[in-house]
């Protein structure tokens, strides 16, 4: 009677699955595109937005770790 409570009060932790798995395709995806293009990402402009975007997207994976450990 009370384990359905006890598993009903948990947070999910599907956002941070989802957010691990978006961090996980933009590095697949990002190591692809600089295997395939030496020159990638073409100059200091788009370094930086990679960066930026690869930053993002660990602090939010971070993020949804810590709002969804039970």
């Amino acid at each position: 009677m009370i384990g359905p409570l006890l598993a009903a009060a948990e947070p999910s932790r599907v956002p941070f699955f989802i957010a691990g798995g978006v961090l996980v395709v933009w590095a697949v995806v990002l190591s692809a595109i600089g295997l395939t293009r030496p020159e990638f990402p073409y100059n200091a402009r788009g370094a930086r937005a990679v960066m930026l975007v690869s930053v993002v997207f660990v602090i939010i994976t971070i993020a949804m770790a810590i709002v969804t450990d039970p």
